[in-house]
């Protein structure tokens, strides 16, 4: 059986996407628990990635027209150099620094992680659209198993970041990302197979802004189902985990760490398991376009029915408790398997929408979208822990996902959409 034209290129992205990350998981973890025990509040933990979020409105916007204009292999060396940038650059924080200066200074190098990481994240999405085979539901299946393996390997990144905290330390765990990366960096560019396209002259920046009716209506949706998930993931569930887990001894907080990257690794992973087999979940290889579209409305609203429920739960616990602890593991890890069929549907439907000539700044666009709904969730996330805790971070999410059910309403198949 001979391999489908553009399937080497599509390796090598696929390849390059997984271990961008892998440190890109690593290094949130890194972050968040290195700087919790440093005796951040929930609000300045949200400020350490709020312009890594702010970066991508504005990298999507442009790295569309940049890859369009330059091409595709352009744009994804630039991402993997920018994280080897951070990496190191992130190295040289001294623990002497006040305050505001560490704040400062991890914001502007999580702003530089973020360009780099939707520098890479569109060139791999726009490669899918190009690469993908036609038929038979061949554009589903591989953006699925893209986009599906890319979040289980950046759960093990979770899980590897909060390892390395504990074991290495966190000087010496960057470096070795920057390392490994720089490595597959180097790999890439000396192999890379054809078949990506190369860039065209023509490409007008004033084009990025869809005028699509289906594809802005499906980023307005992207905007609240990411907003959602943030707005309990960035710092809800891992300061009330450490909360519940570490006692202040360096063994509890050794233990702590561990759990909480064993929890956010399994989470991310279990929903790129269900994302990577989406397709076969939903029988899209057989189910028109029309069908599709519906069932994006269908499984946001289930989506939101869960955080409503375990905002209730953590109301009516009132504290910490055994039984509640339990009840938001397994909730929150249904809401993580339905969570990917709703981003796997978005992650279809976008490519689906766009047109060849321009699905790079149609994917642009999307993930500038994408980028607003994480900006948004990590601001309120910090906020909303503050104000009321996580039944406050768990009713907001509800709220959001509720609006992004919304937007999905409004969607149709392509062939009537205006």
């Amino acid at each position: 059986m001979s391999r489908p034209a553009g399937l080497s290129a599509y390796i090598a992205v696929t390849a390059a996407y997984w271990a961008f990350m892998l440190t890109d998981g690593a290094l949130r973890m890194l972050v968040l628990l290195h700087f919790h025990t440093l005796g951040f509040s929930p609000v300045q933990l949200a400020y350490l990635f709020l312009l890594y979020e702010l970066a991508g409105i504005v990298t999507n916007l442009s790295a569309g027209w940049i890859a369009a204009r330059f091409g595709l292999t352009a744009t994804l060396y630039a991402g993997l150099v920018l994280q080897i940038g951070a990496l190191l650059a992130l190295a040289q924080l001294d623990p002497g620094w006040g305050l505001a200066a560490s704040v400062a200074f991890v914001m502007a190098v999580q702003g530089a992680s973020g360009v780099a990481k939707d520098l890479t994240k569109m060139s791999a999405k726009s490669a899918v659209k190009l690469l993908a085979p036609a038929g038979q539901g061949g554009l589903f299946r591989w953006v699925a198993v893209l986009t599906g393996s890319k979040n289980a390997v950046k759960g093990l990144g979770f899980l590897l970041g909060a390892g390395l905290l504990a074991m290495a330390g966190f000087v010496p765990a960057v470096l070795g990302m920057a390392a490994v990366l720089t490595v597959i960096l180097v790999v890439l560019a000396l192999r890379m197979p054809a078949g990506l396209p190369a860039g065209r002259k023509d490409a007008k920046f004033r084009d990025v802004v869809s005028k699509d009716r289906n594809i802005n209506w499906l980023s307005f949706a992207r905007v609240f189902l990411f907003g959602g998930r943030d707005v309990w993931f960035v710092v809800g569930i891992p300061v009330y985990f450490y909360a519940v887990l570490s006692d202040g001894s360096d063994d509890s907080k050794r233990q702590a760490f561990f759990l909480i990257g064993t929890f956010m690794a399994v989470w991310t992973i279990l929903y790129g398991i269900v994302q990577a087999n989406a397709p076969r979940l939903l029988g899209a290889a057989t189910r028109p376009e029309a069908e599709l579209v519906a069932a994006a409305r269908h499984w946001a609203v289930a989506l939101a029915v869960i955080p409503a429920a375990l905002a209730l739960a953590v109301w009516v616990a009132g504290a910490p408790q055994g039984w509640l602890t339990g009840l938001l593991v397994a909730g929150l890890l249904i809401f993580g398997a339905v969570f990917a069929v709703n981003s796997a549907l978005h992650s279809y439907l976008i490519l689906a929408f766009s047109r060849g000539e321009r699905v790079t700044m149609d994917v642009g666009f999307y993930y500038m979208a994408n980028a607003a709904g994480r900006l948004l969730g990590t601001l309120l996330s910090g906020l909303s822990f503050q104000a009321g805790g996580l039944a406050l971070c768990l009713a907001t999410a509800a709220v959001l996902v509720a609006l992004s059910a919304v937007g999905a309403a409004r969607l149709r198949p392509a062939r009537v959409s205006a």
